[in-house]
């Protein structure tokens, strides 16, 4: 399909086409122009040369009525096609003849809906209407001005929309006198047209930039028509910058969201409901960020890398893990944040959270599985070398330098983008140690044992208890500490048998202090 040529948007039933729109935005490459595109839309009454005037000016290819065949509709409905060489990216919209004798007299409904999809969707709305037309109290054009204006109050919050009058047929009567004559009758129209209380006093130019130009007749002065149409085509050359004819840009949304916008609005026009703009922008943005999010978590758990690195961890400790997969995670949430930039801003980082809380979901086994592998290989040098201890000085080395191991390892297999600590890991691996301890050491039956071995155990979980809040002060800090890969020396002096109290820096040191207490206690 040839762009340039046009598609049915929009049939003369009022039926969406949601294919050929999915086929026009992959066609077109539209989706990739972000914030830089700009829509126009023409709207006129029917055999006034609109589609003619859209295929000189953008070079598309609309069909056009054939003027030996007479004059009857040709286009039905809504069409578009995408503008053949000109920066920004620009849509041209074709619209059905808004006094179509083929809809009768009494059937206003298709050209309402079709004026305020224009207004809704369009940047620059071009109003094609004859000269002849000018200061004439039943004007045909004159009906359709005030459908413009009508429709305004539906639409809520709407930004500010360029306006731009052709003058058909233009011919020796000064432009700059039937500028003045034309704005008189639009203001004429707009004072006359029933608002809402909100907008009973609010100026027409609040709501539209208006802008007139006129061209000569194209059946009879084509060449000067040709010419005057090229110089109307540079007006649409960088009309979204400064300066340029496009207004409002403020409220612009992402060209990947059009589909879903303009299906939305025309949905909402068709069901004749208000139609809440600012609504329909977070429902796209919901929609797209969610799509979006979904596209990057099915990147993630289809990664070479990060799949590599899930079988691996279930072998053993693999060196590097954390770093590794917080970097791959953070590749597509960069992708992400560059997709849904323009999007709003609440729902976009809320689709965020849930895209990171998803991926997390997905790394939890392997990071469970990566410290498992860390406890069980520092329990078993921490049995091999209490084996080797023979007095509490050995002992003490041994416990801090598996602690030690175990602590590195931990902060290696940290994942940047959760709060996940090992905590649970370094308890069991405490009382493990204590374990181990216990059941090599026997206490003697001599009188002069301060406690039975019932009480040891006793005296360790009582220790346990109230070191607590401080391992957990501890960790804090560790965690705070983590993501900078660099722990504080940590020290501890525990005199907690003499009756002194304990410094705690770091959850090694705890754990040392509790060690010197329970060998203490079997007076070793």
């Amino acid at each position: 399909m040839k762009m340039e040529q046009g598609m049915q948007l929009i049939d003369g039933n009022g039926k969406f086409n949601v294919d050929g729109l999915t086929d026009f935005m992959t066609a077109t490459e539209f989706a990739q122009s972000g914030l830089s595109y700009a829509i126009v839309a023409i709207i006129g009454s029917q055999s006034s040369g609109k589609s003619t005037l859209m295929n000189q000016t953008f070079h598309t290819n609309f069909e056009e009525m054939d003027a030996y065949n007479g004059r009857g509709q040709t286009t039905k409905g809504i069409w578009i096609a995408k503008c053949s060489d000109i920066d920004p990216f620009t849509i041209a919209m074709d619209f059905e003849g808004t006094d179509s004798n083929q809809r009768g007299e009494d059937d206003t409904a298709f050209e309402k809906q079709s004026t305020l999809f224009a207004l809704a969707i369009a940047d620059v709305v071009l109003i094609n209407m004859w000269y002849k037309d000018i200061g004439l109290e039943h004007a045909a054009s004159r009906p359709l001005l005030k459908t413009v204006f009508q429709v305004m109050k539906r639409l809520f919050k709407p930004r500010k929309k360029t306006l731009l009058f052709v003058i058909r047929d233009h011919s020796k009567t000064p432009l700059e006198y039937l500028k003045t004559a034309l704005l008189e009758d639009i203001e004429k129209i707009w004072a006359a047209v029933a608002e809402p209380e909100t907008l009973s006093s609010a100026p027409l130019r609040e709501f539209f930039n208006v802008e007139i130009t006129a061209l000569p007749s194209y059946e009879y002065q084509e060449e000067k028509f040709k010419e005057q149409v090229a110089q109307l085509r540079q007006r649409f050359v960088h009309s979204i910058y400064p300066g340029g004819l496009v207004g409002d840009r403020e409220e612009v949304e992402p060209a990947s969201g059009f589909p879903l916008r303009a299906e939305e609005i025309w949905k909402i026009i068709k069901d004749n409901r208000d139609l809440d703009l600012p609504a329909v922008k977070v429902m796209v943005a919901t929609v797209r960020c969610e799509e979006i999010a979904g596209e990057k978590l099915k990147c993630f758990t289809t990664d070479e890398d990060w799949l590599e690195m899930k079988e691996a961890v279930q072998a053993g400790p693999v060196s590097g893990f954390g770093g590794a997969v917080s970097s791959i995670l953070e590749t597509y949430l960069s992708e992400y944040d560059r997709e849904v930039v323009y999007f709003d801003q609440e729902v976009r980082n809320e689709k965020r959270r849930q895209l990171l809380s998803n991926a997390l979901m997905v790394v939890r086994d392997a990071y469970d599985t990566m410290l498992m592998h860390l406890y069980s290989n520092t329990v078993k040098s921490f049995k091999t070398s209490l084996k080797q201890s023979q007095n509490v000085a050995a002992i003490h080395l041994c416990s801090q330098s598996c602690m030690s191991m175990f602590d590195q390892g931990c902060e290696d297999a940290a994942i940047q983008q959760s709060e996940w600590n090992a905590s649970k890991f370094r308890e069991k691996l405490i009382c493990d140690m204590l374990s181990e301890m216990m059941a090599k050491y026997k206490v003697s039956p001599e009188a002069t044992t301060l406690l039975k071995p019932e009480d040891c155990k006793s005296l360790w979980m009582n220790f346990i208890e109230q070191i607590n809040p401080m391992v957990t002060g501890a960790r804090s800090r560790q965690d705070g500490r983590r993501r900078t890969r660099s722990y504080a020396a940590a020290a501890a002096t525990a005199a907690v048998a003499t009756g002194a109290g304990a410094a705690v820096v770091g959850p090694a040191a705890v754990v040392d202090a509790g060690i010197v207490i329970f060998l203490r206690a079997m007076r070793l």
